[in-house]
């Protein structure tokens, strides 16, 4: 099952809000309906929301056909529907430079930007486990963040597709994930696609990481990026700062994968990217029950930077970059 495709005229997507207590499908027919599952998370990650942005443009040229002032309207609205991630501006932009030609042809983009998706994903499979190969020992023990699997992709994956690929050549030993404060997405996805797989995790809480790397209980760290900028520096998941600090100072790798999609060159550094601040609701509580005092404020950056010297490679669908020792993007 794809995390998000076009069937029939709409967008369908797997709802991630309702994991894992549920696996249901949601149907899309408009823009706002889009804009709306993108800003509640129930269709997330970097390759995905390039997907979503592409077919929310497609949504656009079939439902204001002739109307270029609406049409412009509801592109701008899918292109800020979040901030931080570059996939989602940059899908929904390519779609809409074909927007002259006609809605056949916008919608002829979207699938390329899926399809696209979907090869790469392949490709970072098969080039991270080879490098974790290179760099760790046999059986290497993982610790990941967030939710890097098919969900926050098409199919495959960025981080937790290379996880799942050295499973499948027998090369894995053990998986951690981090629960990833404050939505979860390590605790409740993670672990849900791992255990699709047949793969055995144990959840973490965020701030266990960098011990567990210190107790020698952990091999490699792999996740995502919502953004590679120009110099090397990554934009993550909230946590991912930490646990490359943590990562630093075991001496062990941290590896980020992303798709060559992903890469800002226009971006310096992380310095320069907008973080999203999701508000307090998501911090002062958890799906409708209250977790702190009615007089408790919050601050609750989605996303934060992990400069470049911290990284040991960045793995796309092309290459692998190695920004520790001074190779740039």
């Amino acid at each position: 099952m794809r995390t998000i495709d076009w069937v029939d005229g709409a967008v369908e997507i797997i709802d991630q809000t309702a994991l894992p207590d549920r696996l249901t499908v949601r149907r899309l027919h408009g823009v706002e309906e889009l804009v709306a599952a993108i800003r509640t998370l129930a269709v997330r990650g970097a390759p995905a929301l390039g997907v979503a942005g592409a077919f929310g443009v497609a949504l656009a040229a079939r439902l204001h056909e002739g109307d270029p002032v609406a049409t412009a309207a509801a592109v701008h609205l899918v292109e800020n529907a979040r901030p931080t991630a570059v996939n989602l501006a940059l899908g929904a932009r390519r779609a809409a430079a074909r927007l002259p030609e006609g809605p056949d042809a916008v919608l002829a983009t979207a699938l390329a930007v899926r399809d696209e998706e979907i090869a790469a994903a392949a490709a970072m499979a098969e080039r991270g486990a080879d490098l974790l190969a290179e760099l760790c020992p046999p059986r290497p023990r993982m610790l990941t963040h967030c939710n890097t699997g098919a969900l926050a992709a098409v199919v495959g994956g960025t981080a937790l597709g290379v996880v799942i690929e050295l499973h499948r050549r027998g090369g894995l030993g053990a998986v951690v994930a981090s629960e990833t404060r404050p939505l979860l997405q390590g605790a409740r996805l993670t672990s849900w696609e791992l255990g699709q797989a047949g793969i055995e995790c144990r959840v973490a809480v965020d701030g266990a990481g960098p011990f567990l790397m210190a107790r020698g209980e952990i091999d490699a760290v792999i996740l995502g990026a919502d953004r590679i900028c120009a110099n090397g520096d990554t934009v993550n998941k909230i946590g991912s700062y930490a646990h490359a600090l943590g990562a630093h100072r075991a001496g062990i790798p941290f590896i980020v994968v992303a798709p060559e999609s992903t890469v800002d060159h226009h971006t310096a550094t992380g310095a320069d990217v907008e973080i999203e601040d999701r508000g307090p609701d998501e911090v002062l509580g958890f799906r409708g029950t209250a977790t702190a005092p009615a007089s408790a404020g919050a601050v609750n950056p989605a996303f934060d930077v992990t400069p470049y010297d911290l990284i040991t490679a960045i793995v796309t669908d092309r290459r692998v970059v190695r920004p520790a020792l001074g190779e740039r993007v």
